[in-house]
């Protein structure tokens, strides 16, 4: 069971780093290629490393990718803030219909 759960993470996690890429660099084929590449090299340092360094660059790298998504919505909080003031004006017109709980 774990050796399955490992190999369908690493199944996931190329294939949302494969369309992460595609996303930052254009449908572009070298991009997907280096990419690849750059996965297997990690896959196999993975698998030779001690354990306790794989999850610290793990858990560091998934870190990493927070701060871009933190300022994002430190940037749209007033879009945000704008949308459900929008949202909470129509429900009180009566423009959007509330349903009771059942």
């Amino acid at each position: 069971a774990v050796v399955m759960f490992a190999f369908s993470t690493m199944i996931s996690w190329s294939y949302y780093g494969m369309k992460a890429t595609g996303y930052l660099f254009g449908d572009n084929a070298t991009a997907e290629n280096v990419f690849k590449v750059i996965f297997l090299v990690f896959t196999v340092v993975g698998s030779i490393a001690s354990l306790d360094k794989v999850i610290n660059f793990s858990d560091s790298m998934i870190f990493l990718m927070s701060i871009p998504n933190l300022i994002g919505l430190y940037l749209l909080a007033p879009v945000i803030r704008q949308t459900v003031h929008s949202y909470y004006e129509r429900v009180n017109s009566g423009e959007v219909k509330q349903f009771a709980d059942r």
